[in-house]
């Protein structure tokens, strides 16, 4: 029985150095498959960013082409005061041109009338000489184009400022508010202190209108010392 059990006590004195072969080749196969792993997750993590980057870089400048132009629109089609002034301006040379070229232009139509129909009818009802009745009607056919010409002139301002309209009628409400607000009373007003321009017709510019107010306070103050 000694030799017996001496043989297994040697069986397994050999068996220990077997599991040690076996052990590295386990460690090696887990060296191997874990960079593998780890690669795989790298490359896999790296390559959203760059998408990402890229996307947001080329996306980038057509928001920014698109916020520019959304930004300089409100800009352009912004009115200020002064631009203001300078419309309303103009808005008194076409009413000027209009009303010119209207009353001319009725004058001659009510000549032309005139000449061309029998208005005998007509100048005998008025105890006047006839050449002063016909010279009348004419001029009042010219004083109707005259007040008609404003209006014209107006509708083609707004034509050709059409994209100011409406800011100019807001700021129009605004400044006749302020001038209504600031300006003097005029039964205050005598021939030594008159009223400072009292519906604020030559105001042309931000600086007139301070003008004007500056005005609007010396008639209060001379009004003041001749009170006094």
């Amino acid at each position: 029985m000694q030799p017996g059990l001496l043989t297994t006590s040697t069986y397994h004195t050999t068996a220990p150095p077997l599991q040690a072969q076996d052990r590295p080749s386990t460690a090696s196969r887990r060296r191997v498959s874990l960079p593998k792993r780890h690669v795989s997750f790298k490359t896999s993590g790296l390559t959203t960013p760059t998408t990402r980057s890229n996307s947001s870089i080329s996306s980038s400048p057509s928001a920014e082409a698109s916020a520019g132009t959304t930004s300089s629109q409100p800009q352009q089609d912004l009115l200020d005061w002064n631009t203001f002034f300078k419309l309303r301006k103009t808005r008194r040379w076409y009413q000027l041109g209009s009303s010119i070229g209207t009353s001319l232009n009725g004058f001659i139509l009510g000549a032309e009338v005139l000449t061309r129909t029998d208005m005998e009818k007509v100048v005998s009802q008025i105890p006047l000489d006839p050449f002063i009745t016909l010279g009348m009607i004419t001029f009042a056919c010219g004083g109707m184009g005259w007040l008609a010409g404003p209006i014209l002139g107006t509708a083609v301002f707004n034509w050709r400022n059409r994209k100011f309209r409406t800011q100019m009628d807001l700021k129009e409400k605004e400044f006749y508010r302020r001038i209504k607000e600031y300006r003097v009373d005029p039964s205050a007003s005598s021939m030594a202190n008159p009223v400072p321009d009292y519906y604020g017709e030559k105001i042309s510019s931000v600086a007139g209108y301070r003008r004007w107010l500056k005005d609007q306070r010396a008639f209060n103050k001379k009004r003041q010392t001749y009170v006094k």
